[in-house]
């Protein structure tokens, strides 16, 4: 089972909560607390409940259990001052949406997009030697994501604490050869990219059950494929009916003409690190902005694999933020969004 608070641990407050009938396990929610920018809040610092983990036992649903655990979760945000619940779930799971949205009220509030790239352990991508790559101090990092980053929605306040977790395993910055990048952030070269990397691999495992027959016929050709004839450089499936771990990359950023060759150039190097530096890591997964389409042109990613729509639903939790709400789901989303990896 492993550890069943292991999505929230990280996390600056956080609860789990669980329903017993009978003295039998039937369900359970997980919650976390954090303090976030978000721009409808009159001191864009708001505090935010993240809700997570809803499940309930197949025998024991439709009894208003699942309602019962998020209604509790919730007095648990109140209590605690929290001005706005969110949750996320796949845009075509009915009954998640039924449940929050019609029930509970929730606000669909964005449309993140999954990518995910599988990593192939028999082949390196060759990063350009026109592309020089810098592994970031966390202070460095922690300076121009705070300069760059913290006016997008749900940037965290306490990125700092995010950046010195064991399971990021660093930041790095790619820019063009030949130019400078600041010691400590302040000058930035034309073009430059960023981002950061999560071991969720080290918090949990994933495994693939139930697969249709055409994946496994694609995992098996593509390997005998690229075993026999690697002169092709096919991209093959990895194996993901055993248990494997996943690396995420957070904090993406761009900015110059140039940026999106060097947003690749950075996946590609987060893939190769993937390869030579850890025995489970099956696929790189990242989380971008529903309108970012020019971020997400440039991060390798399999459609196959990836999500185009993610569901963000809120709910504000304190009447002075209803009306701000309301006006919020009205205007166009912004192009960023900032992805917590302790929530991933």
């Amino acid at each position: 089972m492993g550890d069943p608070i292991c999505r929230i641990r990280n996390s600056p407050m956080y609860k789990m909560l669980v329903a017993e009938l009978d003295k039998e396990l039937v369900g359970v929610i997980q919650g976390s607390i954090k303090v976030v920018r978000v721009h409808m809040h009159p001191k864009d610092l708001a505090r935010v409940g993240y809700i997570l983990g809803l499940r309930v036992a197949p025998l024991h649903r439709r009894k208003g259990i699942g309602s019962s655990l998020v209604r509790r979760l919730e007095e648990w945000f109140i209590a605690n001052d929290v001005d706005y619940a969110y949750m996320a779930t796949e845009k075509d799971n009915e009954a998640s949406v039924k449940l929050f949205v019609n029930k509970f009220g929730y606000i669909r509030f964005r449309t993140p997009a999954i990518l995910v790239n599988p990593v192939n352990i028999n082949r390196s991508f060759h990063i350009s030697s026109n592309v020089q790559i810098v592994k970031l101090k966390r202070e460095q990092a922690e300076f121009l994501y705070r300069k760059f980053m913290s006016s997008i929605e749900f940037f965290p306040h306490d990125i700092d604490d995010i950046l010195e977790n064991h399971l990021s395993l660093g930041t790095w910055v790619a820019f063009p050869r030949g130019e400078s990048f600041g010691s400590d952030g302040g000058q930035v070269p034309s073009s430059w990219a960023m981002l950061s990397v999560w071991n969720s691999g080290e918090l949990f495992k994933l495994r693939l059950g139930k697969a249709p027959l055409s994946c496994l016929i694609y995992t098996k050709s593509s390997r005998l494929i690229d075993k026999y004839f690697p002169c092709l450089k096919l991209p093959s499936l990895p194996d993901f009916f055993h248990p494997f771990g996943f690396y995420f990359m957070y904090g993406v950023h761009q900015e110059g003409p140039l940026s999106g060759k060097l947003v690749r150039s950075l996946c590609q190097f987060v893939h190769n690190m993937a390869k030579n530096k850890s025995k489970d890591c099956k696929v790189i997964v990242t989380e971008v902005g529903g309108k970012d389409t020019l971020l997400r042109h440039h991060i390798p990613h399999w459609k196959l694999l990836s999500c185009p729509e993610d569901l963000w639903c809120i709910k504000a939790l304190k009447s002075e933020e209803r009306n701000s709400l309301q006006e919020l789901t009205k205007t166009p989303p912004t192009r960023a969004l900032f992805v917590d990896p302790r929530e991933v």
